[in-house]
């Protein structure tokens, strides 16, 4: 297991819960998003039993202005209480397999009772996680009983200046994937809830790559110990980052894809940077920030540790051509006063502080710079020269060597699981509700939150052992 890059990774809460029985259940007209059902041959192609997957932001009515800054919506009962009844109307009429909430006002017992009650009556399982120091609101996720039998459920605590937290289910479908074959295959995968901190400015940056971190290192030790590295991974949440920023890409180079827009065919350039938006945050902007990833486990990843550190020096570039740096100017500047054509560890850290990377609560810890300056390969003499530099940090580059080292050794990880049958999923479908939001518009009539939707259909796709290059 890699060392986590914070000094203080905050406690992991792990508990188990009993197991489901496995039971058979037909499939129903109701699996499929309401507005995406006059696409269901196509979704359902070859007899395959699809499944859905929502996340929302809810918005907790502790969070909601309402005339001004000091009036909020959880003031007024019936104002929460009917939105919120709207909300679950949404949701019935979509009834996704699985439903990961976000801001749920769990510090009022009448709202989650009227949130767990119905849900229940609907036949989904759900589990609720508050935020640290009584923050109010928290996470909730629901897997429908006739879909998925829960095998674990686990929570992570980040007990960072966000008190952010993480949900995790290991579910089990309860029906074959492939229902016209005679030896069905049960397929299982990991899904995990979260909300991230919002970046109120770049020294958060730091902060939220750190919460992204920890939810794959948790996971990555959950699959060794779980033998589950073969089990696909569905990250969903309120990401509060748009696909230009530091989160996506760590995410991205960790070999996760954002489900919508491969639905899509949207690529991760300008170009197709905002072709959606999925939120109005409380300054007025809108931005896309609820994502649905998909990892299978076919796709390539980097060490963890290497793709925090590049994300970290990705940062680091970028505050440096916002103060208006060049590549020469920027270098100059992190050599500062040394010696010589190079960069020392004295002033690299000197460079980080003025640029408000450390120094601060929200920053890099010792370690963490440490550990980037070793990254950098600054062995021997302890400096980086310019060629590090261009690596590193103003041209960054993964290299064929590091590529084919990291291939063997995955190769070498995966040999004996490859004699199992090994599955995926692709998405089939994907859609925000209100649809104005899918051609990057905001309507001023959506009342059901601040954030909208997100829906993705998704199909098994039977991945041979070509695929692994082994």
């Amino acid at each position: 297991m890699q060392s986590p890059p914070s000094d203080h990774a905050g406690p992991i809460r792990h508990r188990f819960i009993k197991q489901f029985p496995r039971r058979l259940f037909r499939a129903n007209n109701n699996t499929i998003p309401v507005s995406m059902r006059k696409k269901r041959k196509a979704v359902r192609g070859g007899g395959e039993r699809c499944f859905s997957c929502t996340t929302f932001n809810i918005l907790a009515p502790i969070y909601k202005r309402i005339d001004g800054e000091s009036c909020r919506e959880s003031q007024y009962r019936a104002y929460w209480m009917s939105r919120n009844e709207r909300i679950l109307e949404r949701l019935f009429s979509d009834r996704s397999s699985i439903i990961c909430l976000q801001e749920v006002w769990l510090g009022n017992e009448e709202l989650v009772q009227m949130y767990e009650k119905r849900l229940g009556d609907c036949g989904y399982l759900s589990f609720k996680l508050a935020r640290t120091n009584n923050r109010g609101d928290g996470l909730l996720t629901a897997v429908r009983k006739d879909y998925f039998r829960v095998l674990n459920y686990g929570e992570l605590t980040f007990h960072d200046s966000g008190d952010r937290v993480a949900q995790l289910l290991h579910v089990e479908s309860v029906v074959p994937f492939w229902q016209n074959r005679n030896n069905g295959t049960l397929k299982q995968i990991l899904i995990v809830n979260t909300h991230l901190m919002f970046p109120h400015d770049h020294s958060y940056c730091i902060i939220r790559l750190r919460q992204v971190y920890k939810i794959l290192q948790y996971v990555d030790t959950y699959q060794k110990e779980h033998d589950a590295n073969l089990v696909p991974i569905i990250l969903c949440g309120d990401w509060n980052g748009s696909k230009r920023g530091h989160v996506y890409k760590f995410l991205r180079s960790q070999g996760f894809v954002s489900s919508y827009d491969a639905a899509h065919c949207y690529t991760d350039g300008d170009a197709d940077a905002h072709k959606w938006v999925s939120h109005r945050n409380h300054r007025g902007n809108i931005c896309g920030v609820d994502f649905i990833w998909l990892l299978n486990p076919n796709k390539h990843r980097k060490p963890l540790k290497c793709s925090w550190n590049e994300a970290v020096f990705g940062i680091i570039k970028n505050l440096l051509l916002k103060a208006s740096l060049a590549e020469n100017n920027a270098f100059a500047f992190l050599k500062a006063d040394s010696p010589g054509v190079y960069i020392t560890y004295s002033s690299f850290c000197q460079a980080l502080c003025q640029i408000g990377l450390i120094g601060h609560q929200q920053g890099l810890s010792p370690q963490e710079t440490q550990d980037l300056w070793i990254q950098a390969g600054t062995k021997g003499n302890g400096t980086m020269n310019y060629e590090k530099f261009q690596k590193w940090i103003w041209c960054p580059t993964w290299t064929e060597e590091d590529e084919q080292r990291h291939e063997q050794g995955r190769e070498k990880r995966l040999r004996k699981d490859m004699q199992r049958l090994v599955f995926g999923f692709k998405a089939k479908n994907a859609v925000f509700f209100p649809p104005e939001v899918e051609k990057g518009m905001w309507p001023e009539n959506y009342s059901l939150s601040d954030h909208a939707p997100l829906t993705v259909v998704f199909s098994p796709v039977k991945m041979s052992c070509s695929q692994y290059n082994c």
